[in-house]
């Protein structure tokens, strides 16, 4: 990517960290049409060996609890079976594979913590998220909880989110203001 040397080092830094089992969030923030997309598809192709899952914010889905989330995770549910039975209840009710009542967020937000570590046993994982600004509320709380615990697993969490529209989303997170070149 011309002109974006300095990010890229930034993401390759985090990969390689997540890869040797520090885990890793960043948040990348910017203008509509500055470039963040194109550095989250440079993480995706640098992320050679990992399991990349990613998910997109959408504006027409903002009313509908968890759409982000399970785009994310969607890929993943086949460890849902490795889960504490009541982390696994959770995450079943809210992706509509289980009927329990409702469950608490704090509970989805350890269940989907212990989804993505058992994931990354087997390989690093990549998670990325383009357009959060467009997340569900209940995705975007989920995701900042998970991304405010990772510690020693193999997960590199990566976001991208337009400045301006939903600066409250992921605040709190580790963030990479992009600019113009």
């Amino acid at each position: 990517l011309l002109g974006r040397g300095a990010e890229c080092g930034m993401i390759d830094r985090l990969l390689r960290e997540a890869t040797a089992g520090r885990s890793g969030v960043l948040v990348v923030r910017g203008d509509a049409g500055i470039g963040k997309t194109a550095l989250i598809d440079y993480l995706s192709e640098r992320a050679t060996g990992s399991n990349v899952v990613r998910a997109a914010g959408i504006e027409s889905e903002m009313e509908l609890a968890y759409s982000g989330l399970h785009q994310l995770c969607g890929p993943l549910l086949d460890h849902l079976d490795r889960l504490p039975v009541p982390q696994r209840e959770a995450l079943a009710t809210v992706f509509g594979l289980g009927v329990a009542p409702a469950p608490d967020r704090f509970l989805v937000g350890l269940a989907t913590l212990s989804l993505l570590a058992e994931a990354a046993e087997e390989q690093p994982l990549v998670c990325i998220v383009d357009d959060a600004q467009w997340l569900d509320q209940a995705s975007a709380q989920i995701l900042a909880f998970v991304g405010r615990r990772l510690l020693a697993e193999r997960i590199a969490l990566v976001c991208a989110a337009r400045t301006g529209s939903g600066d409250e989303v992921l605040a709190g997170l580790p963030e990479l203001s992009i600019q113009g070149l």
